[in-house]
């Protein structure tokens, strides 16, 4: 298996390299052939890839440790569903799943871009090509995926047991379709730079590419919060880590990249400012990735060092620097006379809200790189934590919701004031009853809560008032019912709603991070079987241990977990609830084989009580000394004991910890709308599914029909027919039409009396 997918790498990385050739080719000669044999080969590419990532896989369910990416993170023991998953937590897997989706990308890009920017197009082959030669040279030169090990081990090192978790099957891979899909704007944008072609078409052609590459970068930002909240066992879904901000930037860059573009396409504006934002976007894309497999800043998300850090940081350092002067050079070409009319405007409006993202981009990039810059300039490295982050960011963060609801309360060009107030005068009302609301909980005792509380009612308003307004119009119109008239508005429109969904998503997400944050209780103590605890609202009272060897409710492989049983109750609710913590064996160290069975790392399963008002959290953690005390003097008496021994020693461990358990530390945590979060995600997600979702093709109302309408066509058409001398149309068979209807009405009612007038 390794040579042949040795084979395919060096083929692949061939096939790169010839479509660079034949990117560059076609676009200095025009060769429509070349173009198309550009496109091949990206296609061609493609295959290769997928068949070397199937072959990777194959590899982990055949538990094959000749490879040493599987020997690294895999075992016999370990469950079907993590060796699947454990492909990416390795280096050489997680630039093979790269490689792999930048082909997907890049073919998908080229399929639906035919017949589109036959300029600029050649030249984005030729670069995606490009940089899918840096990433197979890479593997084939210095971190193959399929090197092989001599002499072959008997079984693995393991995967990782932080990495054991539902999230991890979808989180890397999510940041990475995140990342991988910026690079279709970035390759696009770059082409038709490179072109001299100003216009707008690398947005359309682009834009649902820069949409989907958001949506999975968010979702991956979820799972990691998730897996955060699950496994880790602080009780925090979010710490400012430095490969957590490595997510971040991008994020808000490609985020204020998706609003800018839109007054890009309607106004003809802020076309430099789109050209630097998707290069930006994509460069941190690429320091995103160089994080998390670097080791250049500590973080409890990297699981490897590179060995190709050099390489990454010469990619970025050309990227930034060729894009920066490719956007440079064409500043005077890309210049519009288009101008903001009024500051009171969408356009003006999009603008305060790309500068407020930048600016926490900007702020992200300072505190999480800030210990390499204090290292540097005074010898000494020094870090920022999750305060200073929460301080700096959080005015910004405010201002931003409000400008948002601002926005989409707007209209293009300019808006009255007066018009804008009755626009948010139904987020201005949520306003106030959730200050109402908050004022009778506490929620003024934290200010900066309260501000958030309330620029989150005001967006969450007015995207509701947005919807129900347009609903009732429709129905009023069509004569449908409401459910049916919101179904199709939302249908016809659907990057309109998708958008307003996707804001009415964050105004709930914030709006939990901000209360979930701000009012935390949380008590650690140490309990014996029969203590009891009381912590909001809360009594917790610790029943008796529990003890599995070889069942792992989790499912994650674990041999050894040690839990507890407690009692919550509060008021008449009563509840049993089961944290555990899971121990796996030392693979290496001094050990002996029954000690090593604690000697290796741990992991906590928590207990949730989850709800929309709070979250119940538990995290458990055993005094384990005693046991491996035990453990040490049968492992003296034992001297070589064989799996059954060892088997039998564990538990009569478990055994003793069962009859005889030591105080026990919990750590327990009550968080007000804890759940709004994931909530709020979900349904922001959902609004860029509906936005990406493509629409159903309907009959185009072409200039044939506009000429019928008016009386002026000679030829039968399927619809409606207008005499120029009658004011009264004839009827449409749907309902649907019935706009097209009234115009027509319009259209003849004028035409009559001014010939009448005539």
């Amino acid at each position: 298996m390794a040579p042949i997918g040795s084979g395919i790498l060096l083929a692949g990385l061939l096939v790169a390299l010839v479509g660079v050739a034949l990117g560059v080719l076609a676009a200095r000669s025009g060769d429509a052939a070349a173009l198309t044999a550009a496109r091949r080969a990206i296609y061609a590419l493609a295959a290769l890839l997928v068949a070397a990532f199937a072959l990777a896989e194959i590899a982990y369910l055949r538990a094959d440790f000749g490879l040493a990416m599987v020997a690294e993170s895999s075992s016999r023991d370990t469950p079907t569903f993590y060796k699947l998953t454990a492909i990416w937590s390795t280096q050489e897997g997680s630039l093979l799943l790269w490689v792999t989706l930048l082909a997907i990308y890049s073919s998908l890009a080229l399929r639906l871009a035919r017949g589109r920017m036959p300029q600029a197009t050649p030249r984005a082959i030729a670069l995606l090509a490009g940089l899918a030669s840096f990433f197979l040279a890479l593997m084939v030169i210095w971190e193959s995926p399929f090197t092989r090990l001599s002499p072959v081990p008997p079984d693995g090192s393991g995967l990782n047991p932080l990495l054991r978790h539902p999230a991890m099957m979808f989180h890397p891979p999510l940041l990475y379709s995140g990342y991988v899909g910026f690079s279709i704007p970035f390759a696009f944008c770059v082409g038709a730079l490179l072109a001299k072609r100003a216009g707008p078409e690398w947005i359309a052609t682009t834009r649902r590419f820069a949409l989907a590459a958001w949506a999975f970068l968010s979702a991956g930002i979820l799972a990691g919060a998730l897996w955060s909240y699950g496994e880790l066992g602080w009780g925090g879904y979010w710490a400012w880590d430095p490969v957590e901000n490595a997510s971040l930037l991008p994020w808000l860059t490609g985020t204020a990249l998706i609003h800018s573009v839109m007054v890009q396409e309607r106004r003809r504006m802020f076309a430099v400012w789109n050209a630097s934002l998707v290069c930006g976007t994509f460069v941190l894309c690429l320091t995103g990735t160089f994080l998390v497999r670097s080791g250049v800043l500590s973080s409890i998300h990297a699981f490897g060092a590179s060995t190709v850090g050099v390489q990454f940081l010469a990619l970025i350092a050309v990227t930034a620097a060729f894009s920066g002067w490719l956007v440079a050079s064409r500043a005077p070409l890309l210049r519009a006379p288009a101008r903001i009319e009024s500051w009171l405007s969408r356009e003006a409006l999009f603008l305060a809200n790309n500068v407020l993202l930048v600016g926490l981009a900007g702020i992200v990039l300072w505190g999480t790189f800030f210990p390499i810059v204090s290292e540097a300039l005074s010898g000494r490295r020094a870090s920022l934590g999750p305060p200073w982050f929460a301080q700096a960011t959080r005015p910004l963060a405010i201002a931003l919701v409000l400008v948002t609801a601002l926005g989409t309360a707007a209209a293009w060009r300019r808006i009255r004031p007066r018009a804008l107030l009755v626009a948010l005068a139904p987020g201005l009302a949520l306003v106030v009853v959730a200050l109402v609301v908050g004022a009778a909980t506490g929620l003024f005792a934290r200010p900066a809560a309260a501000a958030m509380v309330a620029v989150c009612s005001l967006l969450a308003g007015v995207v509701a008032s947005e919807l129900v307004r347009g609903t009732a119009a429709r129905a009023r119109m069509r004569g449908e019912r409401l459910p049916v008239a919101l179904a199709r508005l939302v249908a016809r429109n659907r990057r309109r709603y998708g958008g307003f969904l996707v804001h009415a998503g964050v105004a709930v997400l914030l709006l939990g991070v901000a209360v979930s944050s701000s009012f935390p209780e949380q008590r650690d103590v140490r309990l014996r079987p029969g203590d009891r605890v009381q912590v909001g609202g809360y009594t917790i009272r610790y029943l008796a241990p529990t003890a599995s060897i070889l069942r792992d409710p989790a499912r994650t492989g674990a041999p050894v977990v040690l839990g507890a049983r407690l009692a919550v109750t509060r008021g008449r609710d009563r509840e049993l609830l089961e944290p555990a913590r899971n121990f796996y064996p030392a693979r290496t160290g001094t050990a002996g084989p029954i000690e090593s069975f604690f000697g290796g790392e741990a992991t906590s399963e928590i207990a949730l009580r989850s709800s929309l008002t709070h979250d119940l959290w538990i995290a458990f953690r055993p005094d384990v000394d005693g046991l491996v005390q035990v453990a040490r003097a049968l492992d003296r008496r034992l001297r070589e004991p064989t799996p059954m021994q060892q088997l039998r020693a564990i538990a009569a461990l478990a055994e003793i910890y069962r009859r005889d358990p030591p105080p026990a530390t919990f750590r327990v945590i009550v968080s007000p709308l804890v759940a709004w979060i994931w909530i709020g995600g979900g349904i922001g997600l959902a609004g860029a599914l509906l936005a990406l979702w493509p629409r159903t093709r309907r009959p185009v109302v072409d200039a044939h029909r506009r000429a019928r309408v008016r009386g002026l066509a000679e030829q039968p058409s399927p619809y409606p027919v207008v005499d120029s001398g009658a004011t009264a149309v004839t009827p449409l068979t749907s309902s649907a039409d019935t706009p097209y209807a009234a115009l027509a009405a319009s259209r003849a009612s004028a035409e009559s009396l001014q010939q009448r007038g005539d």
